[in-house]
């Protein structure tokens, strides 16, 4: 179940994943290896998930925004070239026509002034979270050996021991 409030993990991951290792020996005193090692990922799993619950937006700004950028700059230039009138023989007002480039620009720069910096934060994110992750494995993976000497063992029965029995 959830942890009591007065837990000292319950605002910390990697806390989590070790009481998640330490209740089910508790829970399963005759617990194999594997199964303390199962619940030790399942329980990753889960933090994993909590730690990428942004990323995948800011990915996705990251990615976007340039994309709508160049979107408002073309339809500014489309707009720019519609706007001219064809019945002036060609000749269009320089000035006018500079200035809508410089707004339909403005579009570009706005969009990598998102991008930008959402990719870099995106990308530091990213690398926290796989960094955190290794931490959380290799610390379990210490975990497991000294949760295992409080498990029961039971003896392997042997063939000849069974023929006994019998």
């Amino acid at each position: 179940g959830p942890p009591p409030t007065n837990c000292p993990y319950r605002h910390s991951l990697l806390g989590g994943v070790f009481a998640t290792g330490l209740r089910s020996v508790i829970a399963e005193p005759r617990i194999t290896e594997e199964a303390v090692r199962q619940s030790f990922e399942s329980a990753g799993r889960i933090a994993l998930h909590r730690l990428e619950r942004y990323l995948n937006t800011l990915g996705t700004i990251a990615a976007a925004a340039p994309l709508l950028g160049l979107f408002g700059t073309v339809i500014g230039m489309i707009e720019i070239f519609g706007s001219q009138a064809p019945t002036s023989g060609g000749a269009a007002n320089p000035q006018m026509l500079a200035h809508g480039i410089s707004i339909a620009l403005y579009n570009t720069a706005f969009g990598l002034m998102i991008a930008i910096p959402a990719l870099m934060f995106y990308r530091y994110f990213r690398g926290r979270v796989d960094e955190y992750l290794l931490t959380m494995e290799l610390a379990t993976e210490r975990l497991v050996p000294h949760l295992m000497r409080f498990a029961v063992r039971t003896p392997p029965v042997h063939a000849s021991s069974a023929e006994t029995v019998a």
